[in-house]
């Protein structure tokens, strides 16, 4: 099952995805240039292999719901969330507010 509804965080809108897969959940907040996910993002490859697209993103690990990513600390960001001023460690809604 896939849901997908818009959220407001500080006036500004952004869209929440979620589909439910066996045994796990993929999570996905977005907004205009760059969204957050859950720990099935790889940072990793998008900051090495895919980082001609620029990719605008976060991962935080271990949450189970669109509330739980959004209040949870990034576990690590894309060197283009970083030139935005996302930093590892910082809670999902605060950089997604740098991101749209």
């Amino acid at each position: 099952m896939i849901d997908m509804s818009p959220i407001e965080i500080e006036g500004r809108t952004f869209l929440c995805i979620s589909v439910k897969l066996p045994k796990t959940n993929l999570l996905v907040v977005t907004g205009d240039k760059g969204y957050i996910m859950c720990g099935a993002l790889d940072v990793a490859l998008l900051n090495e292999k895919l980082k001609g697209r620029k990719v605008i993103a976060g991962r935080a690990v271990g949450v189970k719901t669109i509330e739980e990513l959004l209040d949870a600390p990034l576990e690590s960001v894309t060197y283009e969330a970083e030139n935005l001023g996302a930093t590892k460690g910082m809670i999902g809604k605060e950089a997604l507010l740098l991101m749209n």
